[in-house]
């Protein structure tokens, strides 16, 4: 009896359009390239300019192709889902196959599907108009490089990794190389905008930087979450985005970057918010984000790592949770001190938590609430 292939919904369709698509897609470029034979002589096919990857063949209402593609408003969706050849295809199968799997599980399949479409929607529009920017302040060349392929919805599953497992650990080479899925987003990244000026894959470049931020964007701000029971002492809530610490944007640097990076990244982020282009967050949104980071690892599907792996990651979590919570506590001390003479009990919570340090360090070791 043949396995029973276990997928959620959403990976299944999603699996089918890329392989489908991606058939079409190579199917009408052979029939365009073998139409144009007859006008070819043997030393202009042998020429690049008329291999079957050239730009030349592209299809403008399957892939997303500047200057052409305006007619074809669908190609901002299709696009992403078509691969131009055999390598690609099967990198974006097994990045759908497994990550897709995983992130549905987690997130349920209507979040999902919210965050498939802002991820790819989202980066193949910007990165249109980047493009036409270009090419009206430079030329339009004629045949302009189309626009396709999962990069952008691949970068955006490793920023979700990076929400949902940030200190696992990935062994590559038989252990030889030991990467945390919490820099992956940003070697992923920067790989790609090396590639760009070494190799000419500009729209490689543009869309994985995109697929990076907007993800983040979404999941940070956007991505309807319910808060674990743990978190909540045992009531369930719904948050809007993530506030937590791990996954502030300077989180995705090494950890010797942060001094530099964090006045950057605050100033950003203050300007955006008096500009009303996002909401601020809440010392108390913050602080439930950390509790919820805290304590959603146990509510993470199982991986081929089994239940060890799981309570690794969770126990990870909560020490960084503590690190967290301690930071705060020493900051809101400091400040009480300044703006009050009066004397605290040593150890004690501001009064928005209600609980003393120790206490909340015990609940955290302890998988409860901070």
């Amino acid at each position: 009896m043949a396995p029973r292939i276990n997928l959620p919904p959403i990976t299944r369709i999603l699996l089918l359009v890329n392989a489908a698509l991606s058939i079409l897609n190579a199917t009408i470029r052979l029939n365009k390239w073998r139409s144009e034979l007859g006008s070819i002589t043997p030393v202009e096919l042998a020429s690049k300019s008329n291999y079957l990857s050239n730009p030349q063949w592209a299809v403008p209402y399957l892939a997303l192709v500047p200057t052409k593609s305006i007619w074809y408003p669908w190609t901002f969706v299709t696009a992403a889902w078509v691969e131009n050849n055999i390598l690609s295809l099967a990198i974006s199968g097994t990045v759908v196959w497994f990550g897709g799997r995983y992130l549905e599980r987690a997130f349920g399949s209507t979040e999902f599907a919210r965050f498939v479409c802002f991820v790819t929607f989202i980066p193949n529009a910007l990165a249109f108009c980047i493009f036409a920017l270009w090419h009206a302040a430079t030329g339009t060349p004629v045949y302009p490089t189309p626009l396709q392929g999962l990069l952008a919805l691949e970068a955006a599953f490793l920023v979700a990794l990076k929400q949902l497992v940030p200190e696992h650990t990935v062994s590559l080479f038989r252990g030889a190389l030991r990467v945390r899925i919490k820099h992956f987003p940003a070697l992923f990244t920067l790989a790609n905008i090396i590639s760009g000026p070494l190799l000419g894959t500009d729209t490689a470049l543009w869309l994985s930087l995109l697929g990076f931020m907007t993800g983040w964007i979404y999941l940070r701000f956007f991505r309807i979450t319910e808060i674990t029971g743990a978190a909540t002492s045992g009531n369930g809530a719904i948050m809007k985005g993530d506030a937590s610490d791990t996954f502030a944007f300077v989180a995705f640097f090494p950890d010797a970057m942060h001094s530099v990076l964090s006045p950057i990244c605050d100033a950003i982020y203050g300007t955006l918010v008096a500009l009303r282009v996002c909401t601020p967050f809440s010392d108390e949104d913050v602080e439930t984000g950390n509790e919820n980071a805290a304590s959603s690892s146990e509510n993470l599907p199982t991986t081929s790592a089994g239940g060890a792996g799981r309570q690794a990651e969770a126990e990870r979590r909560r020490a960084i949770a503590l690190k967290a919570l301690d930071q705060r506590l020493n900051a809101a001390a400091a400040s009480r001190a300044v703006v009050s003479d009066t004397t605290t009990v040593p150890g004690q919570v501001p009064a928005s938590t209600g609980e003393s340090l120790p206490e909340a360090a015990a609940q955290i070791h302890q998988g409860g609430p901070v």
